[in-house]
């Protein structure tokens, strides 16, 4: 589990400054408890603009604070993730709820694929679509 001050200690240990945008960036996201996308964090902080926004919010997204969640229907949605370690989702298609998963083995396997097919690998994504534990029992 994240708290909000990790986010700020993350951007410190990186070199970056602690301005008021990406401090209240951190606040709106922790706040907010769940997937949200940019319109979501603009429409929270009017006085800050989109491209600001946008580019703290990528900043969080290449220091492993928050991850990107491509939805069904190819909708995005960004969600603070629980640990920075990389991982993958399974998304409710019916609450949209999204839960983080950590496998070694899936990861090993996709390295070996892309080994065998002389492919270097920068990174992957893999997101799991179905009905959650939230809704199935409904």
């Amino acid at each position: 589990m994240r708290y909000p001050d990790d986010s700020l200690i993350a951007l410190k240990e990186n070199g970056y400054r602690l301005t008021a945008t990406r401090e209240a960036v951190n606040k709106v996201l922790y706040d907010h408890k769940g997937p949200f996308t940019i319109e979501m964090v603009s429409d929270a902080l009017p006085g800050i603009g989109r491209a600001t926004i946008f580019r703290t919010v990528r900043l969080f997204q290449d220091l492993g604070i928050i991850c990107r969640v491509n939805m069904e229907g190819g909708a995005v949605r960004y969600q603070l993730a629980s640990t920075g370690e990389h991982h993958h989702h399974f998304i409710c298609t019916v609450c949209g709820v999204v839960t983080e998963f950590i496998d070694a083995h899936i990861d090993q396997a996709v390295n070996r694929q892309a080994q065998g097919a002389d492919f270097e690998l920068n990174s992957h994504t893999i997101d799991l679509y179905g009905v959650g534990s939230c809704c199935s029992k409904k």
